[in-house]
């Protein structure tokens, strides 16, 4: 009996490490590849403002206007999302959707023009078309990196 107890002991000594161990890697891996959306506005402001050469003044004046846009823009595209959940076999709900999805399209771009053009009362449009350039720069790079994470599991 003495000897069946010490062989438990081992076990679950054996055990306890291994299972911590094993709970922190999972813990780490989960943490990685959640997506921050705080830190992707940070690393995008700070990607916009040293591609597009920014003074501090600028970048002041510049980014609560932006920040203005994309919150507007975000709300749309929240909408578009909600769309997704369609029953293809319904024609009249998929028409709907279209229909929706277009006008969506529409205004978001109505979004970008009247904010474009705020823009470009702040700043000369040299420097807007510098920054709307490094804003996709910025998009495309974090795309790219976000699929090779997932080819990478």
């Amino acid at each position: 009996m003495k000897y069946f107890a010490k062989i438990v002991i081992v076990a679950f000594l054996m055990l306890v490490p291994t299972t911590m161990m094993a709970q922190e890697n999972h813990q780490r891996k989960t943490n990685h590849g959640q997506f921050d959306p705080a830190k992707f506005d940070a690393d995008l402001e700070q990607f916009i403002t040293t591609e597009a050469c920014l003074t501090p003044q600028e970048a002041s004046e510049f980014f609560p206007v932006y920040r203005e846009m994309l919150k507007k823009q975000r709300m749309l595209f929240e909408e578009m999302r909600r769309n997704h959940h369609v029953d293809v076999s319904n024609n009249k709900a998929c028409r709907d959707a279209i229909e929706k999805q277009d006008k969506l399209d529409i205004q978001i771009k109505e979004i970008q023009q009247y904010y474009h053009n705020k823009f470009m009362k702040l700043m000369p449009a040299g420097k807007v078309f510098k920054i709307l350039r490094a804003e996709e720069k910025f998009h495309r790079l974090a795309f790219s990196r976000a699929a090779k994470r997932g080819r990478g599991r």
